[in-house]
């Protein structure tokens, strides 16, 4: 099996894939990029969350124009995962059109190799997919 590594490090691949976010010691604010310090209160003590993979869409957009070699269009989507964080990603495995997406769709996480290296190394991507 190729190696894997995330493409954020919100993502956590093993032993199953799911976000996880950086929680303040002091007042247990969440999140998902790498702090040195609270954005809430200023702290630098901080432990790990991991968080459910299921969620609902709760805000979206259908993107027409990317940057060069990025495959359009695409939909941008705003998921309140079940155990209430927002995260803004990318749906897939859905056709970017309004006539196939809803406010309050349920969806759940999804990884994806979003590309190879010459060493066979795979950066694994996520997004959310609908659940059927």
């Amino acid at each position: 099996m190729a190696s894997r590594v995330p493409l954020v490090d919100h993502l956590v691949l093993e032993p199953e894939p799911r976000l996880r976010s950086a929680v303040c010691g002091t007042c247990e604010a969440d999140f998902l990029t790498r702090r040195n310090a609270c954005a809430s209160c200023g702290g630098t003590d901080f432990g790990e969350r991991t968080w459910d993979t299921d969620g609902t869409v709760v805000a979206f957009t259908i993107v027409h124009r990317a940057a060069p070699g990025v495959p359009v269009p695409f939909v941008s989507a705003i998921v309140r995962l079940q155990d209430g964080p927002i995260v803004q990603s990318n749906l897939v495995d859905v056709e970017p059109d309004p006539a196939h997406i809803v406010l309050g769709m349920p969806v759940r996480l999804r990884t994806f190799v979003a590309g190879t290296d010459d060493n066979g190394v795979e950066a694994v991507a996520y997004g959310f997919a609908p659940l059927d």
